[in-house]
């Protein structure tokens, strides 16, 4: 049971989509293609490998594969659900041909340090079948594309609404400048490994431009964007009636849309625990501290997730 407890919360946000009268058909369509392609990409190739790193390509594709199913069967207005659609799968799709180009280039021949960590997580708490934990993990991944992170983009998709609110635009805005945002994050770090690389200096702290006020503005960004999907989703939950999404009647059909509501602002909370603790901040943070000099002092001065000013030490 200690092996399966990282699948339960994602099992309770597919059974909460397909309890829904709305999302049940499109709820099935996108958690069977997540299956297939999880199946194919990630969990055969991490029993083959023993490697995890399989899931940085399965992960994205299963976002572009959300949106696509999203805009094919959804019933709401076509520019809001091509708009919401297209978010999400541009999101996939750049760290999905990211993704790509590693594994081209030979990186996921070893294991990223993230999940290597994720292996002393587990000895930490007595999981000695690691190929088991291994696959565990990798459905889990899955299981969130066709839960808690389908909800906000099925519920917008849905809107019949011709017209658009202040809040959505907000919510789109949210999302293009957090998604601008990790875009100049990741090609500053690139830049910095490349210039470090030309010097032969190796395990450096990049401490340049966005890399100044946060650790990792990659990782506060990524959940920026999702933020911004979820306050674009709002005006769309809101005016979906509880009738409209049940099967039920009354009072548990009122209880099952304030549930679908929870379950749309638990994504936010499901990706900052991601980005921090599981796959995150702490799990790569714990080999740089090891290999990269003046990494101490590093995280003294400055934030770990949230970006701000320098400290002084």
């Amino acid at each position: 049971m200690n092996y399966l407890r990282p699948l339960f919360p994602y099992l309770l946000g597919l059974i909460l989509v397909l309890s829904t009268q709305k999302f049940l058909n499109i709820g099935l369509i996108n958690a069977l293609g997540q299956l297939t392609l999880f199946t194919f990409v990630v969990c055969i190739p991490i029993w083959k490998t023993g490697r995890m790193s399989y899931v940085d390509i399965g992960w994205p594709w299963g976002l572009v594969l959300l949106g696509t199913i999203s805009f094919l069967y959804s019933d709401g207005y076509w520019l809001r659900s091509a708009l919401i659609s297209s978010m999400v799968i541009l999101v996939g799709l750049r760290m999905g041909f990211g993704a790509l180009k590693l594994w081209q280039a030979g990186y996921l021949e070893r294991e990223f340090p993230r999940y290597q960590y994720q292996r002393i997580v587990w000895k930490e708490e007595g999981k000695s079948n690691t190929q088991f934990a291994l696959q565990v993990d990798a459905i889990s991944q899955g299981m969130a594309n066709a839960s808690f992170l389908a909800l906000p983009i099925l519920i917008t998709a849905s809107n019949t609404n011709e017209s658009f609110v202040l809040l959505e635009f907000i919510g789109m805005g949210i999302w293009l400048l957090a998604l601008i945002f990790e875009s100049v994050a990741d090609f500053q770090k690139l830049l910095f490994l490349r210039s470090m690389k030309k010097a032969k200096k190796y395990n450096q702290v990049c401490n340049i431009g966005l890399w100044k006020y946060c650790r990792h503005p990659n990782y506060f960004a990524e959940w920026m964007v999702w933020n911004g999907i979820i306050v674009l989703a709002i005006p769309s939950f809101l005016g979906l009636g509880a009738m409209e999404i049940s099967f039920l009647n009354g009072e548990l059909s009122n209880i099952l849309w304030v549930l679908v509501g929870i379950g749309m602002i638990y994504a936010s909370r499901m990706m900052y625990i991601t980005l921090v603790y599981t796959t995150g901040a702490i799990p790569s943070e714990h080999f740089s501290l090891i290999k990269r000099e003046g990494y101490a002092e590093y995280q003294q001065s400055t934030n770990r997730f949230f970006p701000g000013p320098k400290r002084n030490i």
